[in-house]
């Protein structure tokens, strides 16, 4: 204890313990560097996707493929959040983090593993996708590699708990958590449930790769794997609602309408969210309709609720803080006069909006076992979690970054223009993409097939024309994308390594009680009973999305009724 140090950011008050302080850069720029690598691959697979340019071969096609969705949907954003769940625990409890030397070889075992496993791809024979269905094999370092992630995922879950367990005992905050650190429980609860489901099914995978396992059940692989690709993006779900939260109590002082309501949404997170697993498999003829509908339907609407819950509850405890400071005129003189120009709140709202119109109102219907069979393996799946895990989650991380870069790395950001603009490159960028994906989906485009022409089999197909136009704005929005993520990474990387140095605030050898700046209060403080009223644009916005919704999921019975007649 006698060497522990802490410092005070004097531009938001927060307190950095020295080796929270180092965890949480690492964790954070080697999955930067992983979203560099996965946007450079994202770019090939979608130039090949499009019929006129056809950029690579098959078999690097697929190479590409594997790679990108490994090293965006776990490596990069896994790496990402670990440094969120330090950043929750011991920052905003103003604790020491438990455990530091553990937690360095957590960051070790994932780096290994992602490092192996990318390996594994790029020498070939493993190009099995992420979901590396069996009885496709991979090398076996390329499954060493995720359980060695895993691995180290899982001890910082436990270092996240560890710490909310010495700041309760050195009674570092008064009270309950949080929200924000309420959130990264809820993730790190769901984070726990994700690894185990990826131990149950990879070890005997790897096992079955060397030769000590003659068989595993696909359908087998397939439920249990799920647990680990879908609800790894649940982790996502939780982690970047509490960076949206976290966004509005930085730039707009704003605490959450209601504490009770955001945690009962979160709770409902925890019980309900992994269920959405099941829409994976709703095409699969081993299961039985009933385990589809109990899991896909009911209870997944809980999952659901709670989102809507935390789409109502974030702009609306912005849109209180905006009219306490007179921003009052019509429904909406709050939004309009917003700082636009401020890059953690345009990547936060562009997020919001993203997430909750797309990703969440096309995972429903999916999430729906007849109207799931329109749009199964075809290119609306993966419009769908764009929309969700690069506009909800990535843009999201994206935004917190314009603040962690002067408080955490004590540096100016670099490039301010480049960094304004920004979240609209990348946030237009996907809209269009996921847009575009879904539409030539729903045209019958299928999801992963290297040529959507089919050429050189035996019974070719020839998409209608506006499937090829699909595809050629999916390339190009695409590229429009990685653009805006490659002036993401510019500025970070710049800033980091090149920018101008800040003050780093006074260290102490013990932690301070004091909250120096409104925007440590807010994080750290709590949120009243706002009545919905008071946030009335929030609410017709709402209200909006609802009819959106609603259209929508009739609009696709329809599509369901008309292919009845073929019956």
């Amino acid at each position: 204890m006698a060497t522990e140090t802490y410092r005070i950011d004097p531009r938001s008050g927060l307190q950095y313990h020295d080796e929270a302080e180092k965890l949480i850069k690492a964790n954070a720029v080697v999955g930067v560097v992983y979203l560099l690598v996965g946007g450079i691959l994202a770019l090939l697979v979608a130039l090949t996707r499009w019929q006129s340019v056809h950029l690579l071969d098959a078999s690097w096609f697929y190479l590409a493929l594997t790679a990108h969705g490994i090293d965006m949907l776990i490596f990069w954003i896994l790496f990402f959040e670990i440094a969120i769940l330090y950043f929750c625990s011991s920052t905003l409890l103003r604790s020491r983090l438990a455990t530091p030397r553990l937690g360095w070889v957590a960051f070790a075992l994932m780096l290994i593993g992602s490092v192996m496993t990318n390996i594994a791809v790029f020498q070939g024979d493993s190009s099995v996708m992420m979901t590396s269905y069996v009885p496709m094999q991979a090398k076996p370092a390329f499954y060493l590699g995720l359980i060695l992630f895993a691995v180290g995922g899982l001890i910082g879950c436990f270092i996240f708990l560890g710490t909310l367990v010495i700041a309760k005992a050195e009674r570092t905050f008064e009270g309950s958590v949080p929200l924000v650190t309420f959130g990264a429980l809820t993730a790190a609860i769901i984070a726990i449930f994700t690894i185990a489901s990826g131990a149950i099914i990879l070890i005997p995978t790897f096992l079955w790769s060397i030769g000590l396992i003659s068989y595993i059940d696909p359908l087998m692989y397939r439920v249990i794997w799920w647990g680990l690709g879908h609800s790894s993006q649940q982790i996502n779900v939780a982690a970047h609602v509490a960076v949206w939260y976290a966004i509005g109590a930085i730039v707009f002082n704003a605490k959450p309408m209601s504490e009770k309501v955001s945690r009962t949404a979160y709770l409902l997170y925890i019980l309900f969210l992994q269920l959405a697993c099941a829409h994976h498999l709703l095409s699969d003829p081993g299961i039985s309709s009933s385990w589809k509908i109990f899991n896909a339907s009911y209870f997944m609407y809980f999952a659901v609720m709670a989102s809507m819950i935390h789409g109502l509850t974030v702009p609306g405890a912005i849109e209180v803080a905006q009219r306490k400071k007179g921003f009052t005129k019509g429904l909406y003189e709050w939004l309009r006069k917003a700082p636009w120009g401020n890059p953690s709140f345009s990547g936060m709202f562009i997020s919001l909006i993203g997430f909750g119109f797309l990703g969440g109102i096309s995972g429903v219907m999916m999430g729906t076992e007849q109207l799931n069979m329109l749009i199964h393996n075809t290119l609306y799946v993966p419009g769908h979690f764009h929309a969700t895990v690069v506009i909800g989650t990535t843009l999201a991380f994206m935004a917190l970054t314009y603040f962690l870069i002067p408080s955490l790395f004590n540096r100016e950001v670099a490039f301010p223009t480049l960094a304004k603009w920004q979240p609209y490159v990348f946030g237009i960028g996907m809209y269009v993409f996921a847009l575009a994906m879904m539409g030539a989906g729903t045209l019958g485009v299928p999801r992963r097939h290297w040529d959507m022409g089919f050429a050189g089999t035996a019974l070719p197909y020839e998409f209608p024309g506006a499937a090829y136009l699909m595809m050629a704005v999916v390339g190009l929005s695409a590229a429009m994308a990685v653009i805006g993520g490659g002036m993401y990474i510019l500025v970070t990387v710049y800033s980091i390594f090149l920018g101008k140095k800040l003050e780093a605030g006074a260290v102490s050898r013990k932690t301070s009680p004091l909250r120096l700046q409104p925007v440590a209060q807010a994080m750290e403080g709590y949120g009243g009973g706002v009545g919905v009223l008071e946030a009335r644009g929030t609410f017709t916005l709402a209200m909006v999305f609802l009819a959106a919704f609603v259209l929508y999921y009739f609009i696709n019975w329809k599509y369901l009724a008309a292919v009845w007649g073929l019956s």
